[in-house]
């Protein structure tokens, strides 16, 4: 069995520390270099109910996409949530490992592994990452369809191919609008507008949108249609699609579980790794309005 030092060097190279945002807090939270490593969960949260479930397992490794202390602590005592992680980790000899925007910047990552849930074709990356010769890494993907759709049927596919969650999918836009090209970018995703706009896209999949950047991005998108237009003539509205902020980066667990497999594999470490199916979005219900307003154009139930 390989050492965490052995593991976690090999997850450095899939998702290099120094590629991370400065504000980030990625790396190795908790764990003794020397253990050896058997058994292997990834998630996307560190949250008490996957840290039990990885007690459950008998994992030695947890490795999430987001960071407990994202800005620092002055205590890890156990009457606090992230002090309790902490101690059923170091308690049962779990370490935990985190791989945050290292990994959605990389090639693959997290936006890649959105855009495979999705049946998209990678173009290119969105934000490019300008220290990579080949153009491959970077934030965000534009991605192509096999065929066109139109909004309501992209949104119904990202509902029927991303997990469920209560918000299901949130769509701005003109329904029957044709989607041809995708901007996707897992997890929070209104700092990209400007990017998107010059993209040129179709539509645009991400999470977290916010009231007025939305209001704002569409207001001007319809301003723009006026005098855009794309080979054919058409308009070239686009529209907004929200998936929850989970939702849209569970896919890279499935994607980082397979990349520590073939590793495992070709240096004979027979890990086995796991895929944590907890759901950890914070939302756990959906009321639908009961009065909707008379220009609504509901598309069908939530998840």
């Amino acid at each position: 069995m390989p050492r965490l030092s052995e593991v976690i060097a090999a997850l450095d190279t899939l998702w290099p520390p120094e590629k991370a945002e400065g504000w980030d807090a990625v790396g190795t939270v908790c764990g003794d270099p020397d253990q050896e490593v058997s058994r292997v969960l990834f998630a996307v949260d560190p949250v008490q109910d996957i840290v039990d479930e990885a007690v459950k397992l008998d994992a030695d490794l947890l490795v999430t996409h987001h960071p407990l202390y994202l800005r620092g602590t002055t205590t890890v005592a156990a009457s606090t949530f992230k002090g309790r992680v902490v101690h059923t980790l170091i308690k049962h000899d779990i370490a935990l490992h985190v791989a945050h925007t290292n990994a959605d910047t990389a090639d693959p990552g997290v936006s890649d592994a959105l855009a495979g849930a999705l049946d998209l074709r990678v173009v290119r990356p969105l934000v490019p990452d300008p220290s990579d010769p080949d153009g491959r890494r970077g934030l965000g993907r534009v991605c192509e369809l096999d065929h066109p759709l139109t909004v309501r049927e992209f949104a119904a596919r990202a509902a029927e191919r991303l997990p469920a969650t209560a918000q299901g999918i949130r769509v701005a836009g003109d329904p029957e609008a044709l989607v041809r090209t995708v901007a996707v970018s897992g997890g929070s995703g209104d700092s990209l507008f400007d990017d998107v706009r010059a993209a040129g896209v179709d539509a645009f999949l991400t999470a977290d949108l916010r009231h007025h950047p939305a209001s704002e991005f569409m207001a001007d998108r319809a301003h723009s249609a006026h005098t855009a237009h794309s080979a054919d003539g058409a308009p070239t509205p686009l529209a907004l699609l929200d998936a929850a902020h989970w939702a849209t980066e569970w896919p890279w667990c499935e994607l980082a579980a397979a990349q520590l497999d073939e590793i495992s594999d070709r240096k004979g470490w027979g890990l086995r790794v796991h895929v944590s199916k907890t759901v950890t979005d914070p939302w756990t219900a959906h009321a639908a309005s009961g009065h909707p307003s008379p220009s609504s154009d509901p598309l069908g139930a939530p998840n």
